[in-house]
């Protein structure tokens, strides 16, 4: 359109008296439109936060097997030891030495445990947070078709269910913000 027709067609609004909603209608979508861009960018740092804290967990259960692989490798080791016959009593305190170090195992695998399953529940709380910022998005971004059809058809229907899907959309966001672990 050149700008002479859209100053005619502005002028033909303003004469059926629509100028002042078209005004309206184009302001609410601008005003979806940056919601989506809002909430698009809000969306991404749980999304990052969830993949760098499954690669945290995975991380921290391969150091857990590590350390259980080399536990049950020692517990074989020591017990070959024991089952020799009259072991040696440096043999013995060798036997010990490994003992003690397998008491030590055990409570640095309840730790890497522990800290691997609270990385998991991390990520879980990140992905919902994911989960519930692009249903927002969505919603906004239909709530932002759903009125421009407006423009074309002048059906108020279309505009007020575009808003009332950007309602929702803003719902989702905010309960995405909500999510807690």
């Amino acid at each position: 359109m050149e700008p002479t027709e859209v100053h005619e067609f502005s002028k033909q609004m303003e004469e059926a008296g629509e100028g002042e909603s078209l005004t309206r209608i184009a302001l609410a979508i601008s005003i979806l439109a940056v919601l989506v861009a809002l909430v698009t960018v809000l969306g991404h740092g749980p999304a990052n936060d969830a993949l760098l804290m499954q690669s945290r967990a995975n991380d921290q259960w391969g150091e857990y097997q590590a350390k259980k692989i080399r536990q049950d490798n020692l517990m074989v080791v020591v017990d070959q030891m024991t089952l020799q016959t009259a072991p040696s009593a440096a043999t013995l305190a060798k036997a010990g030495e490994y003992k003690a170090h397998i008491q030590k195992w055990s409570k640095d695998l309840e730790e890497s445990q522990a800290k691997a399953r609270e990385d998991e529940a991390e990520v879980k709380v990140a992905e919902k947070k994911t989960v519930r910022y692009d249903v927002a998005e969505a919603m906004l971004q239909i709530s932002v078709v759903l009125a421009s059809i407006t423009l074309l058809t002048r059906k108020k229907s279309f505009f007020l269910l575009g808003v009332g899907l950007g309602v929702v959309g803003v719902a989702a966001a905010v309960s995405a913000m909500l999510v807690r672990g």
